[in-house]
């Protein structure tokens, strides 16, 4: 494969395969708990970053390292390119083997607006990309299916659950959550309470192009590449329910 002459679409999924499969191979190894969780963070952020360096050396990069301090060679805030990465999403879930619900994000942002992502979930074996959106089957017809937190979901979302006669799906990382909409194993995700940019920059890219609905929780539109990077909300859904969601948060509200 000539690395050089990917578009970008195809350098984010290949981007985002190739250290998801650093990832299993760091799994392997037989560390665990918090020296899983930093190893693989390390190594999938290490090599992100030089394969940006050495493939896109134009463009800058906002990643989770980065606003612990590190920067890289580009300001991101003066940049017409920069490439949002999540080098781990799901630490938890990659920590306890065999869960598959963690990912590798790869966005990249231009001029305003996201342009190209890639998901990669290493434990399924598969990367979503812009390239070649998931194609969304129909809906089933069935009760609403929205997707939380395994761990802590939000209280409005079992209220929510609970007036729409529907299912919760619980699951691990942010990416995992966003894709599993667009694979059919959900109809919505809706979020409040924290994440950074980087924590749905690449899922957001690609249920945009498989044609999901995807806002803040007020109906206003996600934003990246901003000078503070919280990016505490969101929607992904199939688009019958957005309307719904929407109207049921402006009367509950997101507590």
């Amino acid at each position: 494969m000539n690395i050089e002459n990917l578009n970008d679409h195809e350098f984010a999924a290949w981007a985002a395969t190739e250290a998801g499969k650093l990832l299993v191979k760091v799994r392997g190894e037989g560390l665990e708990g918090k020296e899983l969780k930093d190893a693989g963070d390390l190594a999938a952020h290490e090599f992100l970053m030089d394969v940006l360096a050495r493939y896109r050396p134009d463009d800058a990069v906002l990643s989770e390292e980065e606003h612990r301090g590190t920067v890289g060679a580009h300001d991101r805030r003066t940049a017409q390119r920069v490439w949002i990465i999540d080098p781990l999403d799901g630490t938890r879930e990659f920590s306890e083997p065999p869960r598959d619900d963690w990912a590798v994000h790869v966005a990249l942002w231009e001029s305003g607006d996201l342009v190209a992502g890639a998901v990669a979930q290493p434990g399924l074996g598969e990367t979503f990309h812009t390239g070649a959106p998931p194609v969304v089957p129909p809906a089933s017809g069935g009760p609403v299916r929205i997707v939380a937190s395994r761990t802590r979901p939000p209280a409005f979302v079992t209220q929510m659950v609970e007036e729409f006669g529907g299912e919760l799906v619980p699951m691990g990382s942010a990416g995992a959550k966003v894709i599993s909409v667009a694979r059919d194993l959900s109809d919505a995700y809706v979020h409040a309470g924290g994440q950074y940019e980087w924590d749905s920059a690449a899922p957001v890219a690609v249920a945009r192009a498989a044609g999901l609905f995807c806002s803040r929780i007020d109906g206003s539109p996600l934003k990246y590449n901003q000078d503070n990077v919280l990016l505490p909300d969101l929607i992904v859904c199939r688009p019958e329910y957005a309307e719904q969601i929407l109207a049921f948060i402006a009367k509950h509200g997101a507590e």
